[in-house]
Formats: structure tokens, C-alpha cells, sequence
């Protein structure tokens, strides 16, 4: 669960709900008072049907209102905008995301738009206590990744790599002492599943979420979004380091189909990227560094792109340009790429390392733990060939 590595990941957003009825259930009532910014428009952006929508309301005389169609629970990242400044940069400050539930409920923006208060809510009530209780992390991380960026600009890599350790350690702290702490106390809380979701992170570490999903009662594991999270835990177990590589086939860039299991025999990196991808693309020369240097020992990639339809030429541009001389496969669905689905990715760059036999040994290998890794995989394989054979 690394902090620093799923922070400057491309990330699909971690939906909190998953259907919604036909009518209307939640209203919304807005006002903004004393605001500096001129504010004319207000975006409510939330999770249905498992999908991301973006609702919108003109501001009038300080007043917006929303009728969302939810029956759970639900985060809403509410952003403010003047829309006769186009070149205005998005902004914290007109941004405040808000737990809302069935009913009719005030929202009420003072001196800052991102500074509310949330009337006819429990579910934001408890979402405050979350934020509160992880204010102090939050506040710690933040000093840590400027340092971070300040080595980073300097090319100061132990000291990166320093700072990257702190984050981690402090960021395990803060999922097990924050989210995962308030699972066990509060399992029914309108907002558990929500706590559960920020715990896991885009890469689900089974034995440490499934037992807290456990503790949730049978309504919240049968909701929808409960069921929908069982199904990203029952897809973490067959994708977990140990297992077999599930198989799949997907064409390559001239249209020819390539199965997985067929590239068997080799040491095999399933890497997840797409060409639109900033961190995906400032790791690839890392990877062509790598695949260069242990492609002749036995080790070779298969490119799992997830590039949007009709983007193809932006791929292959892609391709070309980073020098990836590996096997390449998409199908051009970005976040429904077929592959990707099958092994529950939801963030990019990830990577699954397998053996000759495709079993998966480790996974999301970046920078020079590929390197390290493969290294020392090839200096025992050398080793062992290198044995005289023994008398008898």
C-alpha cells in the first residue's frame, strides 16, 4: 500500500456507490455567502450505476440547488467556477467534497467555498470525524512530499528514497490507526464501506481488507456497492502473488490476436500504461532500460494498453516514441480494456511479474526494484547452471 506510489498514479476514481433509482431522492440546497471568487456555476461530481457523473447548477443570487437520483450514501466532490474566466486555474479552495444521503440537505459555503457546513446529513458527520482524525497525517505527508519534490528536482536519490520509506511508514499508520480503526469501531456506519475503500487503495492486499469487510453487516455487504467491492476482493485473491497469471487474448498493433499463455518459458512482465498516461510514460524508459538489459537472459513484456477508442495512432505514436520494442496488445476500451478489467486494475502504471510457468511472483515492480529484481532472479538461474554436475 505504498502512499507515495499511488499518489503519481493515472487513476480511474474510487466509486462509493453503485445504482441509483429513477426518481430523485436527495436535494440539494446550496448557498454561498461572502466569497471573494464570482462563482456562476457549481459541478457536483458522484458515483452511479458505477460510473462517474458530473451533474451541474447556475449560481443565482448566491443559491444552487441539486436533485441527485442516490440511495446510498454517497461522497459528492462539489467544484465552483467562474465560467467567464476560462483561464482561471482550478483552485482547492473551490472544491468541498460532501457525504450526502436520501433527504433534503444544506450546504452552506462561508468567506471559502470549500469551507462548509453540511445540514441534514449523519453520513457527513462521520465523514468529518474521518477527516479530522486524519488531519494530523495529512499535514505530515504534505511536508514529506515537498521534501520529496525538492530531492527529486535535485536528483538527490538516496534521499528520495528516504523520504519515500518515511511515507510509507506513515502512511500505514494512518490507513490502519484512521480507516481501519474505524471499521472496527463503527462496521454499520453509513460511511464504513467508503472508510473500507480508502483503506484498501487501488491495490487491494486481501488478507488485510477482507477481514474488515467481513466485519460489515449483511445490508452494507449486500448494497450495491458492498457486492460490487466483493467482487474486487474475490478478483485480488486470483490475481494475488502465487497464483497462475490468468490467461487472456487480445490483439497486437497490427490486429493479431496474442494469448498470454503462449509466451510462456520466459520470465514475463504484464505491464498495465496507456499513451495518455504522464507517470506511465515517465516510467517507460526505466522499463526499456530493464527489458534491454535481460532481454537475452530470458525476459520479455507484453504492453497492456489502455488507450481510448480511436486513439490508436496516439498509441502506436506512443510506442514509437518510447521505444518500446515489446509485445503490444489493446482493445482500445480505456478503463474497460477487457484485460485490465479481468485483473481488477484501477490505476496505471501496475505490473505483474510472472515466472516461466506464469505464475505471478511479484507485482508492481517500478524504477530500479524491476532492475533489482530481475538481477537477482538471473544471478541464481546463472548460478545454477553454472553448478558442475555431482558424481555419483
Amino acid at each position: 500500500m505504498k502512499k507515495l506510489f499511488f499518489t503519481v498514479l493515472c487513476a480511474l476514481p474510487l466509486l462509493t456507490n453503485a445504482q441509483s433509482p429513477a426518481k430523485p431522492t436527495i436535494q440539494v440546497k446550496g448557498t454561498i455567502k461572502n466569497v471573494k471568487d464570482t462563482i456562476d456555476i457549481v459541478y457536483a461530481t458522484y458515483a452511479a450505476n458505477g460510473k462517474r457523473v458530473t451533474d451541474s447548477s447556475l449560481v443565482a443570487k448566491g443559491v444552487y440547488s441539486f436533485k441527485l437520483s442516490l440511495k446510498e450514501a454517497t461522497r459528492v466532490q462539489f467544484t465552483a467556477k467562474n465560467t467567464a474566466n476560462k483561464k482561471a486555474k482550478f483552485a482547492q479552495k473551490n472544491t468541498a467534497a460532501v457525504f450526502l444521503e436520501p433527504g433534503i440537505i444544506t450546504v452552506a459555503s462561508v468567506d471559502s467555498f470549500s469551507n462548509v457546513s453540511v445540514k441534514g446529513s449523519k453520513s457527513h458527520i462521520e465523514f468529518e470525524k474521518l477527516n479530522l482524525a486524519s488531519k494530523p497525517y495529512e499535514s505530515k505527508l504534505e511536508v514529506l512530499y515537498k521534501k520529496y519534490s525538492e530531492y527529486s528536482k535535485n536528483k538527490e536519490k538516496a534521499a528520495m528514497d528516504r523520504v519515500e520509506a518515511s511515507i510509507d511508514s506513515l502512511d500505514e499508520i494512518q490507513r490502519e490507526n484512521v480507516y481501519g480503526s474505524y471499521i472496527k469501531k463503527n462496521p454499520s456506519s453509513p460511511i464504513a464501506l467508503y472508510s473500507l475503500k480508502t483503506f484498501a487503495g487501488y491495490e487491494i492486499i486481501v488478507e488485510k481488507v477482507e477481514p474488515l469487510f467481513n466485519l460489515l453487516p449483511a445490508r452494507l455487504k449486500s448494497s450495491p456497492a458492498g457486492v460490487e467491492f466483493k467482487e474486487k476482493i474475490t478478483t485480488a485473491k486470483l490475481t494475488g502473488i502465487g497464483r497462475e497469471a490468468l490467461d487472456f487474448t487480445q490483439n497486437d498493433t497490427l490486429g493479431v490476436p496474442v494469448k498470454l499463455s503462449s509466451l510462456r518459458g520466459k520470465y514475463l512482465l504484464i505491464d498495465f500504461w496507456a499513451s495518455w498516461c504522464g507517470p506511465c510514460r515517465r516510467e517507460n524508459p526505466n522499463v526499456v532500460k530493464v527489458f534491454n538489459e535481460f532481454k537475452d537472459q530470458g525476459f520479455h513484456i507484453i504492453g497492456v494498453s489502455l488507450d481510448q477508442p480511436n486513439a490508436k495512432e496516439k498509441w502506436l505514436k506512443a510506442i514509437h516514441d518510447d521505444k518500446l520494442t515489446w509485445t503490444q496488445v489493446s482493445d482500445l476500451q480505456f478503463w474497460n480494456n477487457e484485460v485490465a478489467k479481468l485483473y481488477g486494475i484501477q490505476a496505471i502504471p501496475q505490473n505483474l511479474l510472472l515466472d516461466p510457468n506464469g505464475k505471478i511472483i511479484a507485482k508492481n515492480l517500478r524504477g530500479e526494484a524491476l532492475g533489482k529484481k530481475l538481477e537477482a532472479i538471473f544471478s541464481k538461474e546463472n548460478a545454477k547452471k553454472d553448478e558442475k554436475p555431482k558424481g555419483k
